[in-house]
């Protein structure tokens, strides 16, 4: 599920496993260079390690899991 914010925002949260900021900055930077007109960040003090992503069209929901997959951190989406 998808959040619409103002205008054509979308932003989607994802429920991680990364617990620190090394590995938080480091999955930005692998990620903004997939999809460089996202905004990505993380929130390691809410207790599902909060993955949020923002962008002006829909999020590539898929890629970013496989992403996860990939790389052996849990990324899942939370249905709000």
């Amino acid at each position: 599920m998808s959040i619409k914010i103002e205008g054509q925002s979308t932003v989607e949260i994802f429920k991680t496993n990364v617990s620190n900021q090394r590995l938080a900055k480091q999955i930005v930077y692998d990620l903004n260079q997939i999809y460089p007109d996202y905004l990505i960040n993380f929130d390691l003090e809410d207790c599902d390690n909060v993955l949020r992503i923002e962008g002006n069209i829909s999020i590539d929901i898929r890629g970013v899991l496989n992403y996860g997959k990939s790389n052996n951190i849990q990324i899942e989406l939370i249905n709000y």
